[in-house]
Parts: C-alpha cells; sequence; structure tokens
C-alpha cells in the first residue's frame, strides 16, 4: 500500500489524529467519562515533558570535528579498525625496516606513500584492499602511534593533506568508478536475500578515505601552513570544476544515489554516500557563513543597498521563550462551549487573561509566564476539542473578512513599557506599496495610476506619511533584480544581446544537475522519508540499512541493544545530511538565480516534500532531540584509543551526558527552514500546510526551548493565521504574542486578521503554472540553446560555401563511392520539409 507521505505519491501525510468518533473528523459528540480520564493522563504526561530547560545550542555548518568524523562509522564497523591497523603494518614493515610511521621524515613518508598508490594498481581485487585499507589507517590518524584522542586528530588531517598532495584522492575517484560500475557485485547483491556490510566492503573503505580527506582538508586553521592553504583551494577548485572532461563530483555521488533508490545497486552505503555528497557541496560553493558574505558581495555588485543586519547574529542573540501550555495547545478547537454558559465562572480571569495578553507584547519577560493551571471544566472542553482538532478548518466555511475581536485591542502607550526595539528591521516591497497606494487612490479619488509610486496627488497627508515611512523601509531583495532582468531578456532578446554567465561552481553544479534534477530530489526525498522516524517499515521501501547490519543477525539481548542503538543513530545522521545537503542547494541556487532556485523548489513540492516534512514533525519532538542514541566508547576517536570495556546493559543505557542530541536538533531546524524556504510568499504551498492540518503539528514543536528553532515554527504559523479562523486565533493569543516579538514584521501585512487580499481562496494552482511557465523559459533561454544560435550570422554564397575546405579522413577516397551510394542517392530528398527548415 502507497505511504501517504512518499514523495510522489500526491497523498496527505497520515499525522495519526481522530477525533475520538471513529470518523476522524467532523463535529464529535461530547466525550464520554472514560475518554475525559484518558485525556487527563495524556495532559498530565505531557506537562511533565514540558519542563524542558532552554538548550544551549549553537547553530552552525557542522558539530564538532571529532564528531563530525565519528559519524561516518557505524558500531558495527567497529572490527575493521583492526584489520586497517593489521594491513598497514604487514605493508609498512616490509617496505620500511625499523621505523614506525611517525618517526620517518617528510620525505621518507611521500615516498611510502607514492609505493602504495603504485601497489593499489593490481588486479587481484583482494591485493588492492589490503592496500585500500593500509591508506584508510593513514587517514585515520595511525592510531596505533598516538598516546590520546587529540593526537589522532592531529595526525589524521597531517595524513589526509600529504594523502592529497601525493595524488592519493585522484587514484581513488578512478578505483570509486570502477567499483559503481562493477556489475557482478551489485547482480550478487540483488539476488541475496539479506544485504550486510560484508556486501559493500570495497566502497565503504573507498569512501572513507574520500570523507576523511574532504573533511580534514575542508576545516581551516589558523596554524596551517601557505602549502595548506594552497593545497586546500587547489582541492576546492578540483572537486567544483570538471576536470580532465569528467563531470563535478558531486554529480558522480548524486548518481551513486539515484542508483541506489531505484534499487539497481541495494548494496550501495548510503549513509557515507550522503555524508561526502553534504561535505563536498559544503566544501565546493561555501557554508552558511560563507553564503552571507556572498549575499553581501552580491548586493554590492547590484548596486542594492547594505543589509540592516546579519541574520545569523540576529538569530543567536534572540532567547527561547516558554512554550504554551497543553490547554492552550488544545485550543485551537472550535466547538469549545458557548461562551454563555461560561461567563459567569470564567468572565474575570478571561479579562485578566486578555489585558495579560496585550502586555506580554510589549514585554521582554517570558512569553507564558502568567498562565494558570486550567479548571476541571476547561480540561474537559479542551479534551473534546482534541478529538476534532483535524476536521476543524474547511477553508470554505471561514470567512477571510473577520474583524479583530475588541478584546485584542492594543491599551494606551501610557500603560505599557516599550522594550528597545524587536531584534528584526521591519521589510517593505515594492508590491506592498503599490497595493497600498491601489487601495488609498480607490478610497480618495477613484482611479489608479498602475505602478506609479511617486504621484500623491488628490491623497491627504497621512498618506503622504504612511507612503514616506514604508519607502524608508523598502527592501529590494537580489531575487527581484534577477526576474526583472529575465523579464527584460525575454523582451528584448536582440537588442540586449547574450547573457553573460559566470562559470561559478554554483553555476556549474546546476548545469549538471539540470536535466536530472526532478531524480535527484525523489532519490533523497525516498531515502529521508525511509529514515523518518515516524516511517513504519513496508515490504516495498528501499533499505538503507545495508552499511550498517552485521554479516550474522544478534544472538544476545545486548547485541541487540546494540544493533538497535546502531540503527537509530544510522537513521538520524542520514536525515541530517539530507537536511543540510537540501538547505544548502536550495540557499545557494536561490544566491545564484531565483530560478535555479525555484525549480528545485517546484521538484520538490511535486515529490511531496511537504506533507513528508510534516509528517516527521508528527512525533514527540522533544523526545526525539534529547534522545540518547550513542555508546560514547564506540566513537570515534575514543574506540581506537582506548581499550573497549565490556559493553553493559548500563553503560549502553547511560549514552552520553548531555543535554540534547546536536545531530537530531540540527536535523530539525534545517527540516523547518527547508519547510520556510518552500512555503515562503507562495500562497498555494501554503494553503497545503492548512489543509494537512500542520499548526497543531508546528504548535507542539514550540515545547522545545531554543530560540532558533522556535523562530521558524512561529514564522510558519504567521504565515498560515490568516487561513485558521478567528476562533483559532483567539484561542492563541500567547503564540500570537510570540510571532509579534520574534518574526519580522512587513509593515502592511495583515497576517493576524485575514483581511487580506490574498487570504481568499483563489484559484491557486494558476500561480505555480504561472512560476512553472518562468522557469521552462529561463532553463531554455540560458541552456538549451545549440552552440549556433540562430541569431548567428548566414553564409548565403554559393561558391562560398561549396569553396570551404573540409579536414576528410585519409582514406576516405577509398569508400567515397559507397558513402555517396548511402548518404547521397539513396535518400530521398524531401523539398517541402527543406523549405520549412530553412
Amino acid at each position: 500500500m502507497e505511504d501517504p507521505a512518499a514523495p510522489g505519491s500526491g497523498n496527505p501525510p497520515a499525522n495519526g489524529y481522530g477525533n475520538g468518533n471513529g470518523n476522524g473528523g467532523g463535529k464529535g459528540k461530547p466525550a464520554a467519562p472514560k475518554g475525559r480520564e484518558t485525556f487527563r493522563s495524556q495532559r498530565r504526561e505531557s506537562e511533565g515533558s514540558v519542563d524542558c530547560p532552554t538548550l544551549e545550542f549553537e547553530y552552525g555548518d557542522t558539530d564538532g570535528h571529532a564528531a563530525e568524523l565519528s559519524e561516518l562509522y557505524s558500531y558495527t564497523e567497529h572490527p575493521e579498525f583492526t584489520t586497517n591497523r593489521r594491513c598497514f603494518e604487514e605493508d609498512f614493515k616490509s617496505q620500511v625496516q625499523g621505523k614506525e610511521w611517525l618517526e620517518l621524515e617528510e620525505d621518507a613518508q611521500k615516498a611510502y606513500v607514492m609505493g602504495l598508490l603504485d601497489r593499489l594498481e593490481v588486479v587481484s581485487r583482494e591485493r588492492r584492499l589490503k592496500v585500500a585499507r593500509a591508506v584508510l589507517y593513514l587517514a585515520q590518524g595511525t592510531f596505533g602511534e598516538c598516546d590520546s584522542e587529540v593526537d589522532v586528530l592531529h595526525w589524521s588531517r597531517y595524513n589526509c593533506f600529504l594523502l592529497y598532495q601525493m595524488g592519493t584522492f585522484s587514484a581513488f575517484l578512478e578505483l570509486l568508478h570502477m567499483e559503481i560500475d562493477n556489475s557482478q557485485a551489485c547482480s550478487s547483491a540483488l539476488r541475496k536475500p539479506a544485504i550486510s556490510i560484508a556486501d559493500s566492503t570495497e566502497l565503504r573503505v573507498l569512501l572513507s578515505v574520500m570523507y576523511l580527506m574532504v573533511e580534514n582538508i575542508r576545516l581551516e586553521r589558523e596554524t596551517d601552513s601557505y602549502g595548506w592553504r594552497t593545497a586546500r583551494e587547489t582541492f576546492r577548485t578540483e572537486l567544483s570544476f570538471s576536470m580532465h572532461n569528467e563531470e563535478p563530483f558531486a554529480l558522480l555521488l548524486f548518481s551513486m544515489v539515484t542508483k541506489f533508490c531505484s534499487g539497481l545497486a541495494p548494496h550501495f552505503p548510503i549513509k557515507k554516500v550522503l555524508l561526502l555528497l553534504w561535505k563536498v557541496v559544503m566544501f565546493t560553493l561555501g557554508g552558511f557563513e560563507q553564503l552571507q558574505a556572498l549575499k553581501v558581495q552580491k548586493r554590492e555588485e547590484l548596486g542594492l543597498p547594505p543589509l540592516a543586519e546579519d541574520s545569523i547574529q540576529v538569530v543567536k542573540s534572540m532567547r527561547a521563550a516558554s512554550p504554551p501550555s497543553y490547554t492552550l495547545d488544545l485550543g485551537e478547537s472550535q466547538l469549545a462551549p458557548p461562551p454563555s454558559k461560561l461567563r459567569g465562572r470564567r468572565g474575570s480571569r478571561r479579562q485578566l487573561l486578555t489585558k495579560q495578553d496585550s502586555l506580554d507584547i510589549y514585554n521582554e519577560r517570558d512569553l507564558f509566564k502568567t498562565e494558570e493551571p486550567a479548571t476541571e471544566e476547561e480540561e474537559e472542553s479542551a479534551g473534546d476539542g482534541e478529538r476534532t482538532l483535524d476536521g476543524e478548518l474547511d477553508l470554505l466555511e471561514q470567512d477571510p473578512l473577520v474583524p479583530p475581536p475588541p478584546s485584542q485591542a492594543p491599551l494606551s502607550a501610557e500603560r505599557v513599557a516599550f522594550p528597545k526595539g524587536l531584534p528584526w528591521t521591519p521589510k517593505v516591497r515594492q508590491k506592498d506599496i503599490e497595493h497600498f497606494l491601489e487601495m488609498s487612490r480607490n478610497k480618495f479619488i477613484g482611479f489608479t495610476l498602475g505602478q506609479d509610486t511617486d504621484t500623491l496627488v488628490g491623497l491627504p497627508r497621512p498618506i503622504h506619511e504612511s507612503v514616506k515611512t514604508l519607502k524608508q523601509h523598502k527592501y529590494i531583495s537580489i531575487a527581484d533584480v534577477q526576474i526583472k532582468n529575465e523579464e527584460e531578456l525575454e523582451k528584448c532578446p536582440m537588442s540586449l544581446g547574450e547573457e553573460v554567465v559566470p562559470e561559478t561552481p554554483c553555476e556549474i553544479l546546476y548545469q549538471g544537475m539540470l536535466y536530472s534534477l526532478p531524480q535527484y530530489m525523489i532519490a533523497l526525498l525516498k531515502i529521508l522519508l525511509a529514515a523518518a522516524p515516524t516511517s513504519k517499515a513496508k515490504t516495498d521501501s528501499i533499505n538503507i540499512l545495508a552499511d550498517v547490519l552485521p554479516e550474522e543477525m544478534p544472538i544476545t539481548v545486548l547485541q541487540s541493544m546494540k544493533l538497535g542503538i546502531d540503527v537509530n543513530r544510522h537513521k538520524e545522521i542520514i536525515v541530517k545530511s539530507i537536511s543540510a545537503l537540501l538547505l544548502l542547494l536550495l540557499k545557494h541556487f536561490k544566491l545564484n538565480h531565483i530560478y535555479q532556485f525555484e525549480y528545485v523548489s517546484q521538484h520538490l513540492v511535486f515529490a511531496n516534500c511537504i506533507p513528508l516534512i510534516l509528517k516527521f514533525f508528527n512525533q514527540n519532538i522533544l523526545s526525539y532531540i534529547t534522545a540518547k542514541n550513542s555508546i560514547s566508547v564506540l566513537d570515534y576517536p575514543c574506540c581506537t584509543i582506548q581499550d573497549l570495556p565490556e559493553l553493559t546493559t548500563e553503560s549502553l543505557e547511560a549514552g552520553d551526558n548531555n543535554q540534547f542530541c546536536w545531530r537530531n536538533l540540527f536535523s530539525c531546524i534545517n527540516l523547518l527552514r527547508l519547510l520556510n524556504k518552500l512555503t515562503k510568499w507562495k500562497h498555494s504551498r501554503t494553503m497545503m500546510l492548512v489543509v494537512f492540518k500542520s499548526a497543531p503539528i508546528l504548535k507542539r514543536a514550540l515545547k522545545v526551548k531554543q530560540a532558533m528553532l522556535q523562530l521558524y515554527v512561529l514564522k510558519l504559523l504567521k504565515i498560515q493565521t490568516k487561513y485558521l479562523g478567528r476562533q483559532w486565533r483567539k484561542s492563541n493569543m500567547k503564540t500570537m504574542s510570540a510571532i509579534y516579538q520574534k518574526v519580522r514584521h512587513r509593515m502592511n501585512d495583515d497576517w493576524a486578521y485575514g483581511n487580506d487580499i490574498d487570504a481568499r481562496p483563489w484559484d491557486f494552482q494558476a500561480e505555480e503554472c504561472t512560476l512553472r511557465a518562468n522557469i521552462e523559459a529561463f532553463n531554455s533561454r540560458r541552456y538549451d540553446r545549440p552552440q549556433d544560435s540562430e541569431f548567428s550570422p548566414v553564409d548565403n554564397c554559393l561558391q562560398s560555401v561549396l569553396g570551404q575546405r573540409l579536414d576528410l579522413p585519409e582514406d576516405f577516397h577509398y569508400s567515397y563511392e559507397l558513402w555517396l551510394e548511402r548518404e547521397v542517392f539513396s535518400q530521398p530528398i524531401c523539398w517541402e520539409e527543406l523549405l520549412q527548415n530553412h
């Protein structure tokens, strides 16, 4: 049976909600007492989980260096560290007498590495694997000669630079091509009923060496020598551009991902492929800080004003808000008892909370501190509402033009303490100014002036002041300039001439991905779906555990527990790499050209990325973020230095002492950012959020007290608030206050009340169709044009054309008559078609 959120299935996610009446939605009947008891117990459990401390998490491109290296290996691979060491020591002792690797001079080390590379070029597969393992041991830091983890990491980095300078990466790239094209290994894996790590030994060794080289060379340190800095830039160039008529390295890895998902190569170690792909894209295109620098540089080149703030620094300075209480979380129902029945009991308290809501808007204290425990009656009404959570939002039954409730009127300025300022500078688009003036002109003078924003004749003085304020906060994005340029190029291709496209790494990657991009996106989302903790095992889903399952399945409880932790950790690392990869691609393509970004975005949306991410978040996110699926004594480089103690149930359950799991929180933030990228300014996609009942799913994520995660959740709630109806807004005033405090303001964006013209349910399909037509026109104009343009001059002189010298093969005159017969005399000439074409 097809998975509801499977890429390409076109179905909404199975969000696991129901109204308790057996019909999954609609107007439910009051709950039975037994249901109320169940709800109360759930509420008590939830309240216990709400006590989450503020998470001291610093968002960045990657985790710590040691953590990123340790995630390359599964715990099942632990015995292979010893195998690598043995292979190296056997080879080293046969070549160098009486010395260890660290005792050799640099020239002697280079000579030994050259000998290793020579011994790689042997026919015997087994001997080649032994030499590759010896190289892997060098890349792992020759841990047998080290005394501490710091030493292992230091020598790993030193050896990786040495290996690169001796041409190891190119040699391993050739071996990787051979293994990818190894049809015998593919057919052998396809015949096996169960695939294990033994089926991917060669690939895992090759990919591990390449990953260690990319990760160690990518890392920049102030103490790096000039030679290392030069090597880093050379390596980046090699990975970015097509070398020796080959495609960029990232495209080879993308092809491995699609081959794996198609079922032709189920033995590929997909976790290692994805980790390497993510790090290669980050190394060649740049991380988040480089993106910010590129954005500043591009704005300068286009003559746009500088950015008002650095978004990364603003988010880092924000602090997390306390999450809404469980009662308010369930207050999204429109089926609470009528106000007339509760007015006597709750009127005064409701007034007090309403005043507090208004104060909270301007207060810097915790947003949700003043909440009181719910009464029994409130528990019952919330319990009734929970069962109809999914069926309440029928867009056609809502009135988008609901006036703001009187209770939400702001208090006078004398009674509130204004904060120093909101975190973000407000922004206004050109479209917003035009829309404001159109409404004002219609109201005061009865006609409009199109896109003219300068003529204010006939408008009252306050409108002049409003337009002045809007223009002061006007923001022109790089995308606006690119769209305008694209429109001009479409209108005037002859007068504007050919567009000069700089050959940047991002541009080259897009050109290479262009024709297979839909397959790449679907493949990544299929793997993400298989790795999501909310996905259930199905017979038709792809097997992502080929590089973690041992040859012999565990027979003891302890071994089963270890494998269970390993499998969960394996899935978490896959989610981390895919979420970071997709986010990096979207951000770089958006900076390079807006239509490249839109092309990738559309294919992600068509492949059901939005319901897939919502399905991922339809779990206990707090439990996911605090999960401890790690065994610290088995993590690299710790496992290479210390003797492995005897594993016990207690040591397996203990995990590490961290407050949260860095990779899981990183993945959640990346997926939320991805969802924001896909839905921003796209009303049709925002409606998908509403249709898939994302509001309660996203609100539960606010229980995680981490400012960045909360910010992107609030952004997603803000864009759909106008569609959720008056009752939802009334019941979620704490969330509304948090949105006001933490999310950037758009000056005349009527997000809170739904009076905006864009909130009405027009034909949203037309929006996607228009966007698709613009994308296809862009791709066709820039990438589909042949080398000999149709606008190039044509030689019409018969003598000139016949007189051109043509270089023919030396033996052409032997077969001239045969060629003439086959290509000229026997070919029918269609003169009408010839005339039409020319």
